[in-house]
């Protein structure tokens, strides 16, 4: 992959380093071993010896060890991840959606970090961090050469604790500290509002321990505002996913009792299952079922889905399930293509591996892996299309990617003049970035200057829909083989 692409990378939410996939949690290690290869082991030990003996200084037994589990895993594919104390803790955060932090949404741009979005109300809110905000240094550590997950250590941190960030704000030519106190950090997965008369819009930004529970309050708003709610957009664009039974509940919040929402498949016998929309398969827990609380119409008021290249993972099961069963209608573009589920698996009571354990299948028994969700309806972005997709990195961008179920072999001609489109589309990012943010191109989701929410309206109102004359499925390429 190239240096542009990973440095474009970071305009899909869906494809910030997979920290939030498709899992199902599991807490218990596994009984049966394969056999080992002793031989290779032998060599592991032998080199283990090496360095420890022959090293020009002594090192640390117990990180070359977590070093070698980490490295072994992170050349399975994008998704698998070994999880030392730290970084077990800051994934059961993000899972649960609260954690200490300053509340930003960031990625890493050549060998910086870029804030993509400040949490709305989060101390990096308040303190005025902005989009496109680029970090130099973290108290007094450089951030060029740092890596992304160290880099949110170090944001992290204990409740009213202060973190100071060095600023470089491109559109302004300057450098500056912003201290900031780190608090705890409640995302809010799920967004709603009736934007016309009969019509509600709710949006998913991530599939969350609460996203049910708030799914089906913020529904019940809306049809004690709306009783009879002639149609829903549901807005899963950049949503990158989550928790597997979140997933499966919000699928069957609109379909019959008992069809198949997504199946998977891999090696063990455990990953071959079927989930249905019925609460033994999205239930981890005793209690009542959050979806008896749903208006029974729900049921049966038309929907529009609408999907894009950053919509991944989970949001790719709900959508791939609403589409297969013919719920909803897709409208966007093509989505991020992450067709694995990951399970996690404590190894002690602070460490654990997440490991990509099946591939899913929607109700067709389609596999999306690397391919994604093909809209029923291709719509750009804006009016004059969509001038950044091209930058959207999807899991066929991925180094290590898992194969899907067919892959075309990768024509160089496309890939070179797939190189210029993305030359062309970050400078005109740079260009739309130096505006003002009420002349941006790209309006925020959900408000009156959203086009593709405008075209979902139309689609559910029977009204023509300005349907995109460039977009095309974009087919999954074969990795070249050594």
């Amino acid at each position: 992959m190239s240096q542009k692409l990973k440095i474009a990378g970071w305009i899909s939410v869906g494809a910030l380093a997979g920290a939030l996939t498709t899992v199902s949690l599991q807490t218990m290690a596994r009984g049966a071993l394969a056999p080992l290869p002793l031989e290779e082991l032998q060599q592991l030990a032998a080199v283990f010896g090496m360095v420890k003996s022959d090293y020009v200084e002594p090192v640390d037994e117990k990180k070359l060890i977590t070093d070698a589990i980490a490295g072994m895993v992170s050349s399975l594919d994008p998704h698998s991840q070994y999880f030392d104390k730290k970084a077990y803790q800051e994934f059961r955060e993000g899972a649960s959606g609260r954690f200490v932090g300053v509340g930003i949404e960031i990625t890493q741009e050549d060998g910086l970090i870029r804030i993509v979005s400040p949490i709305e109300g989060s101390p990096a809110d308040r303190a005025g961090l902005l989009p496109g905000d680029l970090i130099t240094k973290i108290d007094d550590t450089a951030v060029r050469g740092l890596a992304l997950n160290e880099a949110v250590k170090r944001m992290r941190g204990e409740p009213d604790t202060k973190v100071t960030l060095t600023i470089f704000r491109k559109d302004e030519s300057r450098t500056f500290p912003v201290t900031i106190t780190r608090a705890e950090i409640r995302t809010q997965s799920v967004k709603a509002k009736v934007v016309e008369p009969g019509y509600a819009w709710v949006r998913l930004s991530q599939f969350q321990e609460r996203t049910v529970d708030d799914f089906v309050r913020k529904v019940g708003e809306i049809y004690q505002q709306e009783p009879q709610l002639k149609g829903l957009v549901l807005d899963l664009r950049n949503d990158p996913g989550g928790l597997l039974d979140a997933a499966v509940a919000i699928s069957a919040a609109f379909l019959p009792e008992n069809v198949v929402v997504v199946s998977t498949n891999g090696q063990i016998e455990e990953s071959k299952a079927t989930y249905k929309a019925r609460p033994q398969d999205y239930m981890s827990r005793r209690g009542p079922d959050p979806l008896q609380a749903l208006p029974a119409a729900l049921k049966k008021v038309p929907v529009v889905v609408l999907v894009n290249e950053g919509s991944a993972s989970a949001s790719e099961i709900v959508a791939g399930a609403l589409q297969d069963h013919k719920r909803a209608t897709i409208m966007g573009s093509q989505t991020f293509g992450k067709g694995s589920v990951q399970t996690v698996r404590r190894l002690g009571p602070d460490t654990a591996l997440k490991i990509t354990t099946a591939r899913y299948y929607t109700p067709n028994g389609t596999s999306i892996q690397a391919r994604g969700i093909v809209p029923d309806i291709m719509v750009d972005d804006t009016a004059e299309g969509s001038p950044y997709a091209v930058l959207r990195m999807r899991e066929a961008d991925l180094e290590k990617h898992l194969v899907g179920g067919s892959e075309e072999k990768a024509d160089p001609a496309r890939q070179q003049a797939l190189e210029k489109e993305r030359e062309a589309a970050m400078k005109r990012l740079e260009d739309e970035a130096r505006k003002p943010a009420s002349e941006r191109r790209l309006p925020e989701y959900g408000s009156a200057k959203d086009f593709p929410l405008q075209q979902a309206l139309a689609k559910l109102k029977g009204q023509p829909v300005k349907v995109s004359q460039t977009l095309t499925e974009r087919k999954p390429e074969s990795k070249e083989k050594d």
